[in-house]
C-alpha cells in the first residue's frame, strides 16, 4: 500500500511543468493581471463567502494556482503538496505576484505533524484530490486536526457517482466500485487533463474511490459538524470525452443531453466544534 505514493508522486511530478505551461491552468493571467482568479476558485466563491483574515491551509494543492486565488481574495494562506516539481512552480508563481503563501512538502497524512494541529480556520481542497487518498477516514482526521474549534472545511470535488463510469467504452457504464475498498484501482494511462503535446514516462496511478456518505461519516467521526452538502451536475474538466460539452461562461463540462442525469461534482462544509 505504501508505494502509491511513489508511484503518484512520479506521475506528478511529471506533470507539473506541462500543467504550469498549459493554457488551462493560466499561469501567465495571474503574472499579468493581479485580479485573475483560477475557474475553480470562481465557481467556490458564491458558497465560499468572505475568507478575507482567514488563516487557511490549501492540501494537495499542485501548483498552486487555487492558492493563490485564494490569497488574493484575502485568505493567510498555505498550500501543501507531495511533489517537488509542483511546489517549485507555487513558489514561482508566488514570488512573480508577490503573494505571500507558504508552501511545504508532505503527504496529506502528515499535514497536521508539518503544519501544527489547531493552527487554521480554512482547510481548501480543490477538485480531483480524495481520489488520490486510499483511506478517508483517515483524512476526515486530519482534517479535524488542521482546523481551529469554529474553523470550517469547504472542499469541492469530483462526485464518487462520476467516479464509477468508464469512459473510454461507446456507452458511458458503470464500472468502477461507488465505495472505498482496500486495493487501489491502477490506471496506466498517458496523457493528462490539460491539452499539452509532452509525451510521459511515468503513466501508471492507484486510485480509489469514495462513497458521499463515507467521506461525510468521515467528518463527522472526526468531530466536524456538517454545514452544507451541494450536489453539482458539472466538472472543470472533460471528465466524459464525446459526451460532455463546455459552459464558457462558467468553464464546467456537463453532459451534452440531460446533464440532470449525472451528480458530477458536490461541495462539502463541515465545522469544527468550539470547545
Amino acid at each position: 500500500m505504501t508505494d502509491y505514493l511513489t508511484v503518484n508522486r512520479a506521475n506528478w511530478d511529471e506533470r507539473a511543468p506541462a500543467h504550469a505551461a498549459s493554457a488551462d491552468y493560466g499561469y501567465d493571467k495571474f503574472v499579468a493581471d493581479p485580479t485573475h482568479l483560477s475557474g475553480v476558485v470562481t465557481f467556490d466563491r458564491p458558497l465560499l463567502g468572505d475568507v478575507s483574515g482567514a488563516r487557511g491551509v490549501h492540501l494537495q494543492c499542485h501548483i498552486g494556482t487555487d492558492t493563490l486565488s485564494l490569497s488574493r481574495l484575502g485568505a493567510r494562506m498555505t498550500g501543501l503538496d507531495f511533489s517537488a516539481p509542483a511546489l517549485e512552480i507555487a513558489r514561482r508563481l508566488a514570488a512573480e505576484t508577490g503573494a505571500g503563501i507558504d508552501y511545504h512538502e508532505s503527504d496529506v497524512y502528515s499535514a497536521a505533524d508539518v503544519l501544527g494541529a489547531g493552527e487554521f480556520d480554512l482547510v481548501y481542497t480543490g477538485i480531483g484530490a480524495l481520489c488520490w487518498l486510499p483511506d478517508i477516514a483517515r483524512w476526515g482526521q486530519v482534517v479535524g486536526a488542521l482546523l481551529r474549534p469554529g474553523g470550517r472545511l469547504f472542499i469541492r470535488d469530483m462526485h464518487p457517482m462520476l467516479g464509477t463510469l468508464d469512459e473510454t467504452q461507446p456507452l458511458i457504464t458503470p464500472r468502477y466500485p461507488y465505495f472505498e475498498q482496500a486495493e487501489p484501482l491502477v490506471f496506466d494511462e498517458p496523457g493528462t487533463y490539460v491539452d499539452t503535446d509532452v509525451s510521459f514516462q511515468h503513466n501508471r496511478t492507484h486510485e480509489w474511490n469514495h462513497g458521499l456518505g463515507e467521506i461525510v461519516t468521515s467528518l463527522l467521526d472526526a468531530g466536524l459538524t456538517l454545514t452544507r452538502l451541494v450536489e453539482h451536475d458539472s466538472v472543470p474538466w472533460n471528465a466524459l470525452p464525446g459526451f460532455m460539452t463546455l459552459n464558457e461562461a462558467t468553464e464546467e463540462w456537463r453532459l451534452t443531453e440531460d446533464p440532470r442525469r449525472l451528480a458530477a461534482s458536490f461541495t462539502i462544509e463541515a465545522v469544527k466544534g468550539r470547545r
